[in-house]
């Protein structure tokens, strides 16, 4: 019982030092950000010795510097882009920095999302950054956003910074915040990455064209890739990251060679730069040419038709009768009813996991008609009726969806039996049938 007791009033007194440490480091960031706004106009002898690699650079001094210290930013997405941007922000001394994100760590960001670490895992993602840059930088003053941007609250938040880094993974977020800053008059510095390679440009900035102008219109929602599909370096994202923080910096500085109206290309593999020449400002663009249209956000979600978040998309491109459950799909096996289940993802995935005699056809190959005969002549020597049924499977549901589209055509054609999906992928049979099937 002593023990007990021993125990519980050190436990008591750790969670009294925790908290009276929260307070204490609360305190500590109210004195620095008074002592900031006081000292904006100069540079303190701390501030001196940490810049003084780049202050020492003919295009900065410590005229730029001073500039960097009263410059605010905002950084949308503490992912893959946004960890590497802000955290170079963060070094370069830029005064104010804004981390916007609605997601928590979780141990598949971890690869890219340097900011993050283990220990970090289940946190809110701009907890998670704001630790870590205040750690780095103690100078500067980090504000936080957990929160998904929308029409409703992104005119709010961005008329609070000067410039805003686009670190998004998403098409809908892209021309919400594409055209919030030019109702609001802000650069926007927009990168990608994904796969082995990268792009970076900057919208709206010294007479550059936007988004919508070279886009006007959004993709179909089946043609658009992200990372949580298509895979990513993290290396890619750490080289375009580091490149959106160097263009906000110049934009800062007023330097020369900001890439509006340009657009840098980065081929991982072969580890080569390409700079185009974009087309100037589109004269009827819809949001930034002198007779706009578009004068107010509008439904980002409705007008892309797809979500906008970087988390699982689910496309809706078939009926209900052309899908079937996992849990549908699992008494078939159960019964061991013939079938023919075709796993489209790639080669390297497959080699992950698969399900049970499953056959792997990529959807690349499908949708090029490269294997499609396989496909006709494996069913019809499995059954003489032409009647046994075929499933599409991929990681979450939605190539399954367009392998189905692709193919009912050319089944209905050979008199057999439609193909159908199974919804939700292989994500769908880890939660739903088999917690112990791998899920990445």
């Amino acid at each position: 019982m002593e023990s007990e007791t021993c125990i519980a009033e050190l436990e008591n007194d750790i969670r009294a030092l925790r908290k009276q440490l929260i307070q204490k480091v609360q305190q500590l960031k109210t004195l620095k950000k008074h002592f900031q706004k006081n000292c904006i106009n100069k540079l303190n002898n701390n501030e001196i010795a940490r810049y003084s690699r780049q202050i020492i650079l003919s295009g900065i001094g410590v005229q730029g510097q001073l500039k960097l210290k009263r410059a605010s930013v905002l950084v949308v997405g503490a992912g893959g882009l946004g960890c590497p941007s802000s955290l170079y922000l963060a070094g370069a001394g830029i005064g104010r920095i804004g981390i916007l994100d609605y997601d928590e760590v979780e141990l598949t960001n971890l690869h890219r999302q340097l900011l993050h670490t283990e220990s970090s895992i289940g946190l809110a993602k701009v907890e998670s950054a704001e630790a870590f840059l205040e750690q780095l930088n103690s100078q500067i003053e980090i504000v936080t956003h957990h929160t998904q941007l929308s029409s409703d609250n992104a005119l709010r938040i961005l008329e609070l910074y000067d410039i805003i880094v686009d670190a998004t993974d998403n098409v809908a977020t892209r021309y919400l915040l594409n055209d919030a800053c030019i109702l609001l008059n802000k650069p926007l510095v927009s990168g990608s990455a994904l796969q082995l390679e990268g792009q970076l440009t900057v919208y709206n900035y010294n007479g550059g064209p936007c988004y919508r102008c070279l886009f006007p219109n959004p993709p179909p929602p089946e043609t658009v890739t992200n990372c949580g599909d298509g895979g990513v370096l993290g290396a890619i994202t750490g080289v375009i990251g580091a490149l959106q923080a160097l263009e906000t910096i110049k934009i800062i500085l007023g330097n020369e060679g900001v890439l509006s109206g340009r657009l840098l290309l980065f081929d991982g593999q072969q580890s080569t730069f390409r700079n185009l020449k974009l087309r100037s400002k589109k004269a009827d663009c819809a949001v930034c040419s002198e007779g706009a249209s578009l004068t107010k956000l509008i439904d980002y979600e409705q007008f892309c038709n797809m979500k906008a978040t970087d988390k699982d998309s689910h496309l809706s491109l078939l009926e209900p009768h052309e899908r079937i459950t996992v849990q549908e799909y699992k008494e078939l096996a159960d019964k061991g009813v013939p079938r023919m289940l075709i796993d489209v993802r790639g080669a390297n995935q497959f080699e992950i996991c698969q399900l049970p005699a499953s056959v792997n056809i990529p959807i690349d190959d499908i949708l090029k008609n490269r294997r499609t005969d396989e496909i006709l002549e494996h069913v019809s020597r499995m059954t003489t009726s032409a009647s046994m049924p075929v499933f599409i499977v991929c990681r979450r549901g939605n190539d399954s969806q367009l392998a189905v589209r692709h193919l009912s055509p050319l089944f209905q054609k050979s008199g057999m039996s439609l193909p159908r999906d199974i919804v939700g992928g292989l994500h769908a049979w880890t939660r739903g049938i088999d917690p112990d099937f791998p899920i990445y």
